[in-house]
């Protein structure tokens, strides 16, 4: 079976070919800049093959337009992967919030694309975005092609009520659904199974805390099999200080400084998801490689912007051993959480108390796409570093639900 995994913005769209027999990407790449007028020698079409990568502008209005690309790429380009696009058997896309809805990837219907829709203002920059992305594939492909929605939240959706409530008048929840739900369910959902898979054990007889490290970031405690809580909240903005967000804050700072500064709501909500967290205390950049340079040569805003990001890291991984009672694995993905030496060193010094003792030889030589454990088998809280594979996972969900619907 050929899955075609489809990940839109709001002038992008990611694709990724995967054959699901082999498990093998076919071929992946972008289009950006959709909607918006290429200047000369803007390459905003990126392709990669076995043979390579490959980029170039074409000016794209619309994402059916952009689709249409990916469709000629695929199949009669130099780049052709696919003699047909008939040999495309189901098209899986992300979506990033399905609220108290979706607990689960589902089958689209027309009830679906409403629910969806529905649930755009808890994601106005994402849903609205990725509704688009399934609009052009049903144009250009047609009703007979299965198009599946995998959500972002629902892997967090097994949260009880007293880890995704919060302390707000309950009106507040009844009238605009406000709660914590949580995202990059499906990175964590596919390396808390991948890290069962190398232990050798049943995820539903582990406590595994996943740690999913980048520009945005957000850590999930996964007990038995089912997340008991998550970081990230009601928006990607909650948890820890990320790239440019600021993470949890006193709300009665933030009215503070509206009040001070005279900011409207959208003014302050800018602020805190694109002018605060690592940019904001280090003054040089969100970029993490940046950052490390400057620490390296004595920064000492880029040091105070590592050490708080650990810092918070760290309890937060404190608290979730609290929540379970326990941990048997602590995993390290995303982008930081893979190339992120220093910080994966300085996050490990606070686990002491659990017995944590990292391979530093090994922490300092692993990089971004390899797995490794930086403990020993015989450790009783064990410590990997794991590449994550949002792709497949949604790749993987849309087989299944197809496989269901054929039987």
């Amino acid at each position: 079976m050929k899955i075609l995994v489809i990940n839109c913005g709001s002038s992008s769209l990611k694709y990724q070919l995967i054959d699901m027999a082999n498990e093998k990407v076919m071929a992946k790449g972008a289009i950006e800049r959709i909607g918006l007028k290429i200047n000369g020698g803007e390459e905003n079409v990126i392709v990669k093959t076995d043979d390579g990568k490959f980029t170039f502008d074409k000016e794209l209005m619309t994402h059916t337009d952009a689709f249409n690309e990916v469709k000629f790429i695929l199949t009669e380009s130099e780049h052709k992967v696919l003699n047909s696009f008939d040999e495309i058997d189901a098209i899986g896309h992300r979506i990033v919030q399905g609220g108290d809805i979706y607990t689960k990837s589902v089958l689209v219907t027309p009830e679906v694309v409403d629910n969806v829709n529905y649930l755009a203002p808890l994601a106005p920059l994402h849903n609205s975005a990725e509704l688009k992305g399934y609009e052009a594939c049903l144009e250009v492909v047609g009703p007979d092609v299965p198009q599946v929605f995998v959500f972002d939240t629902a892997f967090h959706s097994t949260m009880p009520p007293k880890a995704y409530m919060y302390a707000l008048p309950y009106e507040y929840y009844e009238k605009y659904s406000v709660r914590r739900y949580g995202f990059h369910g499906t990175s964590h959902k596919f390396v808390s199974h991948r890290v069962a898979d190398k232990m050798g054990k049943d995820i539903k007889d582990l406590k595994i805390i996943t740690c999913h490290l980048g520009n945005g970031s957000s850590i999930a405690a996964v007990e038995h099999g089912k997340v008991v809580d998550t970081s990230m909240g009601f928006t990607p903005l909650d948890g820890f200080m990320m790239g440019t967000r600021s993470g949890g804050v006193d709300p009665s700072a933030v009215t503070y400084i509206m009040k001070k500064e005279g900011l409207t709501p959208e003014e302050m909500d800018t602020i805190l998801n694109k002018k605060s967290g690592v940019e904001a205390i280090s003054g040089i950049s969100s970029d993490d490689r940046d950052i490390c340079a400057a620490q390296n040569d004595g920064n000492e805003r880029a040091i105070l912007a590592h050490e708080m990001q650990a810092y918070e890291i760290a309890k937060f991984i404190g608290s979730y051993v609290a929540a379970m009672n326990g941990v048997d694995a602590i995993v390290f993905t995303g982008g930081i959480g893979e190339n992120g030496v220093w910080l994966r060193s300085k996050i490990c010094s606070y686990l002491g108390y659990l017995g944590v003792y990292i391979n530093e030889a090994l922490n300092q030589k692993t990089q971004k796409g390899a797995e490794a454990e930086l403990t020993e088998e015989t450790d009783k809280v064990r410590v990997f570093i794991l590449a994550t594979d949002e792709e497949l996972m949604i790749a993987k969900d849309t087989q299944n639900i197809v496989l269901d619907l054929n039987k």
